[in-house]
């Protein structure tokens, strides 16, 4: 049973210790014009949380906001038996050019439309209405899980904490995407 969350919604359920944990090899892209290694704070969040879950950090990079280049790194990381999930972060607010959506949605073969959903839900809790310039979509391509996120730090602490950790963590139950990994390319 889901117990209540701080957001009235009901939290995840608890990690079930007693199981085998499994580390999933995650990128990570951040989608910016003017960010760098030294001042993304959004990229280096993510990075820091996935290494504290046990996790390994595969590939960091950024680009800038080009859909060309965008969708180039992420075939990459699909064509790439090491990387099990590609994380972005940045570009897919509403403006001009934010593009993320748009080139993963290129590469996607299955969208996992109720990531989007849940971070939006969850968002509004802390953002309230704002929360509708976010298009932050879920999916895999490839045998590979895609995941594109807003450029802020606390959008990428509320993704990985509150949804990719547990969805991320194969002692997750009732069921998690490491558990589904290898039929992921059934036909």
């Amino acid at each position: 049973m889901a117990r209540p969350g701080a957001t009235g919604y009901a939290a995840p359920m608890p990690i079930n210790e007693a199981l085998p944990f499994k580390p999933v090899n995650i990128a990570v892209l951040t989608v910016s014009d003017t960010r760098t290694l030294e001042n993304d704070t959004s990229g280096a969040t993510l990075v820091a949380r996935i290494e504290a879950a046990g996790h390994h950090c595969v590939d960091r990079r950024i680009v800038r906001d080009d859909s060309a280049l965008i969708e180039a790194v992420l075939r990459e990381w699909i064509a790439n038996p090491e990387v099990d999930c590609g994380i972005t972060t940045g570009g897919t607010g509403i403006t001009g050019r934010d593009v993320t959506p748009e080139a993963m949605g290129r590469v996607l073969e299955k969208e996992i439309q109720g990531f989007g959903e849940l971070f939006r839900m969850l968002s509004y809790q802390k953002i309230g209405t704002s929360t509708i310039q976010s298009r932050a979509i879920g999916g895999v391509a490839g045998g590979t899980y895609l995941f594109a996120l807003p450029g802020s730090t606390g959008a990428c602490k509320d993704a990985w904490d509150d949804i990719l950790r547990f969805q991320l963590d194969a002692r997750h139950k009732p069921c998690n995407l490491v558990e589904l990994m290898p039929r992921l390319m059934e036909r």
